[in-house]
């Protein structure tokens, strides 16, 4: 089944594929083993093919982003790894309104719309990830979430249709959407209502945020950003730090001494070090705290 998918896909022109392609090289943990089968499609029209495609074999697939938040295992993904990437670039902007490609680098459009002088985006100039990652989880920080400012999303659905989800159907709460539920369904495009905004100012609150960032947290480390979720009224950070586990190692696998919900790969961590070290943690602040953490990482392939 995979000759014939390599032999429509590649006949087709529907964008790169690699076979066994290490998944360490489209992750921020920078571990992951490989994937049989690895595909960039190269436009809107490529990715329907493709999931199309792949449902008409009855193949086994993963839509990924840039893999900020994501944990595969060390072991081969016999299937499919659909990357939405270079296909699902675009940048719109008409007045305040921007249309956006789900493969585009949040930074890099927080950037973009800032010289543009538009205000809104800020909040997730630091975060790296996709647009289509960011919505999938509603992605936030400095109490903002992507939610704030999104009109609609396009999405291809269980049956290869291109819908549009309005921004009440798409059903945001914390770190989580309708996306999480409905595991066939992929973002395509996004479209967000910004503010009219001073791009000195805008740039000089991103420079701010960014030098707190680099103090605070280990910005030079392979990680997925924060591990846990937030239990309200808790914060995993915290319930960490005073399990006593800043700096406890699994193999490669580290609790960050700068900021205790972060998990940093020191140099040589496996997949298998990072899960086993997620899983201490929780076993520990469970016993310690009777709070039971939830990653905000997604773990497949386990």
């Amino acid at each position: 089944m995979f000759k014939s998918f390599i032999e429509e896909y590649t006949k087709n022109n529907l964008g790169l594929l690699l076979e066994n392609e290490p998944l360490a090289k489209h992750t921020t943990f920078r571990v992951g083993g490989p994937a049989r089968i690895f595909v960039t499609p190269n436009s809107k029209e490529s990715l329907v093919q493709t999931l199309t495609l792949i449902r008409e074999l009855d193949l086994k697939y993963k839509v990924i982003g840039r893999g900020s938040n994501l944990l595969p295992s060390d072991q081969l993904f016999e299937g499919i790894i659909v990357k939405c990437d270079k296909g699902l670039d675009h940048i719109e902007i008409k007045e305040n309104t921007v249309t956006v490609g789900a493969g585009v680098s949040t930074i890099l459009l927080a950037n973009r719309v800032a010289k543009n002088n538009l205000s809104g985006l800020e909040f997730i100039s630091g975060v790296p990830g996709s647009v289509g990652g960011a919505i999938y989880m509603n992605a936030g920080a400095y109490n903002k979430e992507i939610k704030d400012i999104l009109i609609k999303a396009l999405v291809i659905d269980g049956e290869g249709q291109l819908i549009w989800l309005s921004n009440e159907e798409l059903e945001f709460a914390y770190r989580t959407s309708i996306l999480q539920d409905k595991k066939n369904w992929t973002v395509v495009e996004a479209v967000l209502e910004l503010e009219p905004g001073n791009y000195e100012e805008i740039a000089e609150l991103m420079k701010v945020r960014k030098v707190r960032r680099i103090e605070s947290q280990p910005t030079n480390m392979p990680s997925a950003g924060s591990t846990f979720r937030n239990p309200l009224p808790h914060y995993s950070w915290k319930l960490i730090e005073d399990s006593g586990l800043r700096g406890v190692r699994i193999g490669g696998a580290e609790v960050s001494k700068k900021h205790c919900n972060f998990i940093v790969n020191v140099g040589d961590a496996t997949a298998q070090d990072i899960y086993e070290l997620i899983q201490h943690v929780q076993s520990v602040v469970l016993e310690k705290h009777g709070i039971e953490l939830h990653p905000e990482v997604e773990m497949f392939n386990w």
